[in-house]
């Protein structure tokens, strides 16, 4: 097992790539702590893990929050006795639309749980890794490093993301600590409707599928993949790296 004696925290862990992550995870290994605003989802997904051999727990909360991050913390500490690695998947985005209609409460929002939730995860959790070392990973978007018209600040939140990521790479180095990311194209998720700002329809899947070179979109095991590789003692000599989970999207 890849991650074994590892405790993993995976935001947004109650749907799409974050449940791919946390179940993919817990089957290497690693007990789970599992985060999401929707109770039902996330508590679906620890007893998905629960029921299948692993452990994992369910905490509930809003990542843009110091609270949320302290929760994690506690209910980690108390079940598992530490945290190993930490996956930020939780995400939100506007509608495909003119940069100029995009309200302000739906900036901040966004901004809020893309960009904020990482510095209230490393305030809150670095101090909880182990001498060892750990991992975070920050599930981004290839919108960060090639947008796409119509998501003008959802994709700035994502590049902010990557960027921020690669500079924590760099300071908790020393701390045996590795940040990387993780970059996928548009994926059959949740979001996928505001991503794409129209229904989603076969006939309007095509008008994307043409941007990417191998002719599909994420799956979540795709990501799931990625992140696993990231957060095992495998890529115990990458950090501030990202991989482009896009198809050739970002070529």
């Amino acid at each position: 097992m890849r991650l074994k004696e590892k405790v993993s925290v995976v935001t947004g862990g109650g749907s799409g790539f974050g449940k791919a992550i946390a179940t993919l995870f817990a089957k290497e290994g690693s007990n789970i702590v599992v985060n999401d605003i929707n109770d039902e989802a996330g508590k679906n997904t620890a007893e998905l893990i629960n029921k299948s051999g692993g452990k994992a727990l369910y905490v509930n909360g809003d990542v843009s929050t110091e609270q949320c991050w302290n929760e994690i913390k506690d209910a980690a500490l108390n079940k598992f006795g530490k945290v190993s690695v930490v996956v930020n998947n939780a995400g939100f985005t506007h509608k495909n639309q003119s940069m100029f209609t995009v309200d302000e409460d739906t900036f901040d929002k966004m901004y809020a749980i893309n960009v904020k939730s990482l510095f209230w995860s490393s305030k809150v959790l670095v101090p909880t890794i182990d001498s060892n070392g750990g991992s975070f990973i920050t599930i981004a978007s290839v919108s960060g490093l090639r947008p796409r018209p119509g998501l003008v600040w959802y994709a700035g939140s994502k590049a902010a993301a990557i960027l921020t990521s690669k500079a924590m790479a760099v300071e908790l180095a020393p701390k045996k600590i590795r940040v990387n990311c993780v970059n996928p194209v548009i994926s059959p998720t949740g979001l996928i409707e505001k991503f794409m700002g129209m229904e989603d329809t076969a006939e309007n899947r095509e008008k994307f599928l043409g941007t990417i070179p191998l002719g599909r979109m994420a799956k979540p095991d795709d990501v799931a993949n990625a992140a696993l590789y990231f957060a095992s003692d495998e890529a115990e000599f990458i950090t501030g790296a990202a991989i482009e989970v896009d198809g050739g999207r970002a070529v």
